[in-house]
């Protein structure tokens, strides 16, 4: 991509499109839950002032690099020393991956500092190794700012899994990007040369970088969209990574930070669960966007993003993303890493005074007020997105495809991209919930594209009703921290359960397979934690902490506890308690008599 300033970025598609009268709304009636609040959120009027002392930068540059100052490395945690011994991005600028990729994995294992690079450092190039259950192998993540990707950079990556084997394959991710599993060291170097030959990036996409920008998977083309989200998820992913050449300024953050511009009534992009949450508004007549901070999970603690109280305009995305992001690595805690998340500096400073070190952060040192006019409508009624649907454009409509789990095969993929190349125009979007969209499809192809093969045997636009929402993180087969094997057991309990009762809804079932959440399970409306437990005969046995009640939206709330512990091969009875009891789900049986 072509390389731009980050201060005067003026989007073209910032026009508003009115939504239609007749859209599908929320009934007001409905009963809202508390959301919990934040200790940030409930002292934000009233911010006592921090000590001069705590507000001094923790972080300085050294020889372009930002390094930790000596008087605060005390009770720092482990992959701060390992940042310190050698900053990871030296893999990457100083092309220390190439090195790196003639040495065995027997010679690597031979030297703490090779086993740190491989184990850790390779993180900022997007390259995590899978000791525990597949030593000697990586998954790779990429940067696919709001989810677009071509037919071209599709084909690529499943060139890459299917020489793999039974060991390649691709997941599509929970923050609209993808993973791709298999790879091996010594391919690595040429990886990484391929991925820039067709436009990609897996550069700063794990550990304490800023992940995937997240944006409207329906961006540009959907008829009642606010803003065209794609101009600045771009922008922030060029800026993160300095267009690929790696953005030294900000690769040593406390921990991941997480961005979302929201371009939809439907808030698909999940704004409260992202540390920066682009919301629109406008103010004096001019378009840009209120902002929300601080949303996470993480084993200890989980909360939705607050307001910061603070607009910006248009020009002054890349630049607020900036600063705050500068002001969390200057400031940020760096001891235990359940602690290190920006919420917990919201906490400490307070919201006044961490807004405050922003503002100082900013290029002309201001940073404005909230604006009251807010374009989001919070009574919307969010649309399903998978099938067939109406495009802005006259005469074509984009098709969405339930991806089971976001789990695909190279032949499945190379499948996909021709799809893309025959019946739309080479592009393809990724959800959230991990599903695929294949946009600006001629009416007239409708049908044709109904009846391919893959539509009818793998990806179906109408999958079974509890299948719709179902998401699962990558589990145990690949994860070491994984507690359970969770894809193919979401679709076996999801089957099993669709056996037993009949829903007239779609319902969001997640799992996740450790307390880290990857699998989002505190926003969906039934959510599935992994964990150790006991079945009957008191031997120990694969389980879940079972969550229900979340909710995504304008009325967003994260779930509660409803069980712990359940054994997996006991689920299928809960949750179709669960869905008889609090989702309107009748039994089959009872269905069949009458």
């Amino acid at each position: 991509m072509a390389s731009l300033p980050v201060n005067k970025i003026i989007p073209s598609s910032t026009t508003l499109l009115s939504s239609s009268n007749n859209n599908r709304r929320r009934n007001n009636s409905s009963i809202r839950c508390q959301k919990a609040v934040s200790p940030a959120a409930e002292t934000a009027a009233v911010s006592p002032s921090v000590d001069a002392a705590r507000l001094e930068p923790r972080v300085e540059e050294r020889d372009g690099f930002w390094v930790l100052k000596e008087e605060f490395r005390s009770g720092i945690n482990p992959a701060e020393k390992v940042k310190i011994e050698k900053d990871p991005m030296k893999l990457f600028i100083e092309d220390g991956i190439s090195d790196l990729a003639t040495l065995s994995m027997e010679e690597v294992d031979k030297s703490k500092h090779n086993k740190d690079d491989i184990d850790v450092r390779l993180k900022w190039l997007g390259l995590f190794h899978r000791r525990k259950h597949h030593y000697g192998r990586f998954m790779m993540r990429l940067k696919l700012p709001n989810g677009v990707t071509t037919s071209e950079q599709t084909r690529y990556l499943a060139s890459v899994i299917k020489k793999y084997g039974k060991d390649g394959c691709a997941d599509v991710t929970t923050r609209q990007n993808w993973q791709i599993r298999g790879v091996v060291l010594p391919d690595v170097p040429e990886i990484i040369k391929g991925l820039e030959s067709v436009g990609l990036t897996s550069l700063q996409s794990g550990m304490d970088n800023v992940r995937n920008p997240v944006g409207n998977p329906l961006a540009g083309i959907d008829p009642h969209e606010i803003v065209d989200t794609r101009p600045f998820t771009n922008l922030i992913s060029q800026f993160v990574t300095a267009n690929s050449r790696g953005n030294l300024s900000i690769t040593n953050l406390p921990r991941k930070w997480n961005p979302c511009v929201i371009g939809s009534h439907d808030l698909y992009e999940h704004p409260h669960i992202n540390d920066l949450a682009y919301m629109p508004a406008t103010k004096n007549g001019k378009f840009g966007f209120n902002l929300l901070v601080g949303g996470f999970f993480s084993i200890k603690r989980c909360e939705e993003a607050i307001p910061l109280d603070a607009w910006v305009s248009a020009e002054d995305v890349v630049p607020v993303c900036k600063a705050m992001l500068e002001a969390f690595r200057d400031l940020g805690f760096r001891g235990n890493r359940q602690k290190c998340r920006m919420m917990w500096l919201i906490d400490e400073l307070g919201m006044e005074a961490f807004r405050g070190e922003v503002e100082k952060r900013m290029p002309e040192q201001v940073l404005e007020r909230a604006s009251s006019e807010e374009l989001v409508q919070k009574d919307w009624e969010r649309r399903e997105y998978l099938g067939v649907h109406p495009q802005k454009q006259q005469g074509l409509s984009f098709v969405g495809l339930h991806i089971p789990v976001g789990r695909l095969q190279a032949d499945e993929m190379e499948e996909l991209a021709r799809i893309a190349d025959v019946y739309g125009s080479g592009e393809l979007r990724l959800t959230v919930e991990q599903n695929i969209i294949i946009p600006n499809v001629e009416n007239s192809k409708i049908d044709s594209l109904l009846n391919e093969p893959l539509l009818k045997e793998r990806y179906s636009p109408e999958p079974p009703i509890l299948m719709k929402g179902l998401v699962a993180c990558t589990g145990s087969q690949f994860c070491g921290q994984a507690i359970i094997e969770t894809k193919a057991r979401a679709l076996k309990v999801t089957e099993e359960v669709q056996r037993l009762v009949s829903v007239t809804r779609p319902v969001r079932m997640h799992w996740t397979g450790c307390p880290n959440s990857c699998g989002q399970v505190q926003v969906a409306d039934i959510g599935f934690m992994g964990c150790m437990t006991r079945d009957e005969n008191g031997k120990p046995c694969e389980g879940a902490d079972v969550f229900v009640g979340g909710r995504i939206g304008s009325d967003s709330h994260l779930g509660d506890i409803y069980k712990k512990a359940v054994p997996c091969k006991d689920l299928v009875p809960v949750v179709a308690e669960i869905l008889i009891n609090q989702f309107g789900a009748v039994p089959r049986e009872r269905e069949e008599a009458e």
